[in-house]
């Protein structure tokens, strides 16, 4: 195979390059494959980054060296490359880009990004979140205790209201995150979040924790709520995780989480669950509810 192709995408010209270099080696994983993979999951990860910023998490020799995070679109992009001015903080302006087409994923994949990262707010009102994310992080691998801390916090998320959805991370632990009608600041959401992280932790504190410190954490599933903040972000649903095997962040329904281990999903077997299974998040954005903070 040439290691270079010219590929065309939305009447966009892409120029493919270093197709063969090996990005996963334990996997025998390519660039080119990675590029497949984005071309062909694009039909399922657009609706789910729709209007929302992305952080690029870069890995331009593969995963066996380090890669870097990018946030500002560099001026080498195209033109036809979409992307946002905002205010990150006071007096730092960056453009950072959309994905509002398959054209721009694969050029990103060929710009070695193997992870998107998503801000929890739409560019149609930057300040308010449109989602509440937790992060279940395991201290161990007792699978047990990590599938009841998501079986209880959905309890909860329910008891107000809310329709939590579920995600493996690719990585160790799984994500819930809960879409919302944008109406309040994210000092609020993370105060709602924090309310609801430290209610749980408290109650069974033997098995989960809200500390930071790994080394105070003893054994127990970390409940991160943190990154419920302006400017943060939350790996993007079918994005592939930067782990050998090349793992995919997996939208899933409740009824699989006993049955789905958070790395369970990757480049090679992800198409063949999404042939004979729809999108379990296909109705995550109709599903937004008024977060009640009185209540």
């Amino acid at each position: 195979m040439s290691d270079t192709v010219i590929k065309k995408i939305d009447n966009h010209t892409i120029e493919l390059s270093n197709l063969n270099k090996v990005f996963f080696p334990k996997s025998a994983i390519t660039k080119d494959d990675v590029i497949s993979y984005y071309d062909k999951i694009a039909q399922y990860f657009l609706p789910h980054v729709k209007n929302h910023l992305i952080v690029m998490r870069r890995f331009p020799d593969g995963i066996t060296t380090d890669g870097f995070y990018q946030k500002q679109i560099p001026s080498y992009f195209p033109t036809w490359i979409s992307y946002e001015k905002i205010e990150l903080k006071k007096g730092d302006d960056q453009e950072l880009v959309l994905i509002d087409k398959a054209a721009t994923l694969v050029y990103l994949a060929n710009q070695a990004v193997l992870e998107f990262h998503s801000w929890l707010s739409s560019v149609k009102d930057i300040h308010k979140p449109d989602k509440i994310v937790f992060d279940l992080d395991p201290s161990g691998n007792d699978l047990k205790i990590l599938r009841l801390a998501a079986k209880k916090l959905k309890k909860i998320i329910e008891n107000h209201g809310l329709k939590p959805f579920l995600m493996t991370t690719g990585s160790r632990g799984y994500h819930i995150i809960t879409p919302i009608i944008p109406e309040h600041t994210f000092e609020k959401v993370h105060n709602f979040a924090k309310h609801i992280s430290h209610t749980l932790s408290t109650e069974y504190n033997d098995h989960f924790t809200v500390e930071i410190s790994k080394s105070k954490r003893k054994g127990r599933v970390f409940i991160d709520y943190l990154r419920n903040s302006y400017g943060q972000t939350s790996v993007a649903p079918y994005s592939l995780r930067a782990k050998e095997g090349a793992p995919v962040a997996t939208p899933i329904d409740w009824s699989e989480l006993s049955k789905t281990e958070p790395q369970k999903y990757n480049l090679k077997n992800i198409f063949k669950r999404l042939s004979r299974k729809k999108d379990p998040w296909v109705d995550f954005e109709k599903s937004a509810k008024k977060l009640d903070l009185d209540k």
